[in-house]
C-alpha cells in the first residue's frame, strides 16, 4: 500500500463551538461524540478532536506499516511530537515535526 492522505484533524478548544461551525459548513458529522466529530467530505475525513493540543490541523498520513514509517521519518530528521497511540482496534496514530516544527501524522497498524 502506498502513503495516501486521507484526514484531517483539527484540534480545537470548544468542540461545541467549532462543531457549529463545520456543520454549517460540511453538514451533518458521521460521528458525534464528546471525544471526536467526524465529517465524511466525499471519502475525506474532516475530525474535531477537543482533546488535542493547539498548533493548528494535521493531516494523518495511511501507511501499512506505523513503526517502520516513523522510524524512517525520525532517521530523515523528524522528531516526535506525540507518541504511537492506539485510536480504533486497527489503527495506531502518532504526530512527527519536520525542521520547521510542521505536524506529520502517521495513522497506520
Amino acid at each position: 500500500m502506498s502513503p495516501t492522505i486521507q484526514s484531517l484533524v483539527i484540534p480545537v478548544s470548544d468542540v461545541e463551538a467549532a462543531k457549529a461551525v463545520y456543520t454549517a459548513l460540511l453538514g451533518s458529522p458521521h460521528t458525534d461524540e464528546s471525544y471526536y466529530v467526524g465529517y465524511n467530505v466525499n471519502g475525506f475525513e474532516v475530525a474535531l478532536n477537543p482533546a488535542g493540543e493547539g498548533g493548528g490541523p494535521v493531516a494523518f498520513v495511511d501507511v501499512e506499516d506505523l513503526d517502520a514509517a516513523r522510524e524512517a521519518l525520525v532517521a530523515a530528521g523528524a522528531t516526535e511530537r506525540d507518541a504511537p497511540r492506539q485510536v480504533a482496534p486497527e489503527a495506531r496514530v502518532c504526530v512527527l515535526a519536520d525542521k520547521d516544527g510542521n505536524p506529520i501524522g502517521l495513522r497506520g497498524k
